[in-house]
């Protein structure tokens, strides 16, 4: 795995190796667009429902599922229909669940996980047959991260090992066939874009990548992502629009010149329709 591909953002450190985020879908933000990074993840829905797209699987997660995904996976989250969701999440480091110990835990499972030789469902629902079990186990585990101390750090790494043996046990951790997915076809894509969004783009450079007919190309991205791949780009301008707006104190109009938008008016139009406000108003009501 290319290392430079990977998300940018670092969720935990050698010291702490996780971060808890706690998530509202559209209030914090419009959506979570397709990215991947170096980290276990696991997404605990308190409310309401939202979308997913993990790997090749689509899904829409209702209040008191589980989502869990192993390093490197591409996906995504965003809104379903018109509800929103409320939902905890923590991304914490391999090396929690002892990835490079040489046991016979970490050789046969921890490290087969993080190299993807091992797979496993991503979406835990209350039909699953130790689901009261597992729940119980991931409210330990977001406890122990907002207490955040060396202490509660001990009893998550033996929940989070707990969380695995169960899915294990009930054969929600398997051997993967080496297949070619969609999603990994537009991982050079998606990369290319975190890379250049703020650059004028087109269909025709984004198929390059991908080494497709730029109409084979816009299919199969819609068809993986549930949006065009300039839409993508739309969120992914607007995504980092917010992070300036929340991180600085530049203009309006410095903002959407730094994401890649040339026309104010136009900025203004995709922000209100991603974000749901204007970029004024989402920068008082999140600093507020």
């Amino acid at each position: 795995m290319n290392k430079s591909s990977e998300e940018k953002r670092q969720h935990s450190s050698q010291l702490i190796p996780y971060s808890y985020y706690k998530c509202r879908i559209p209030e914090y933000f419009a959506s979570v667009p397709l990215h991947w990074h170096g980290e276990f993840e696991i997404n605990y829905i308190l409310s309401g429902c939202g979308e997913f797209l993990c790997a090749d699987e689509h899904f829409i997660a209702h209040s008191g599922d589980i989502v869990i995904l192993p390093p490197n996976i591409i996906h995504s989250i965003r809104l379903h229909e018109a509800h929103s969701m409320r939902y905890d999440t923590i991304v914490f480091s391999p090396e929690l669940l002892g990835s490079s110990d040489n046991d016979r835990c970490a050789c046969e499972f921890i490290r087969p996980l993080v190299s993807g030789t091992l797979g496993m469902i991503y979406h835990l629902t209350k039909d699953h047959p130790y689901y009261t079990e597992l729940v119980i186990t991931v409210e330990n585990i977001f406890s122990c991260a907002k207490g955040n101390s060396p202490q509660l750090d001990m009893l998550m790494r033996s929940e989070l090992l707990r969380l695995l043996w169960l899915m294990e046990n009930n054969g929600d951790i398997f051997r993967k066939a080496e297949t070619d997915t969609r999603s990994e076809t537009l991982r050079p894509v998606l990369q290319y874009i975190k890379e250049s969004f703020r650059e004028e783009l087109s269909v025709e450079m984004l198929a390059k990548q991908a080494h497709l007919s730029p109409s084979y190309f816009m299919g199969l991205f819609k068809r993986t992502a549930g949006m065009s791949a300039i839409e993508y780009i739309n969120h992914m301008r607007i995504k980092a629009a917010c992070d300036i707006l929340l991180s600085s104190e530049k203009t309006i109009a410095e903002t959407a010149y730094e994401c890649g938008f040339r026309n104010l008016s136009n900025f203004n139009k995709q922000f209100r329709r991603i974000a749901g406000c204007t970029p004024a108003e989402y920068r008082q009501l999140n600093r507020n």
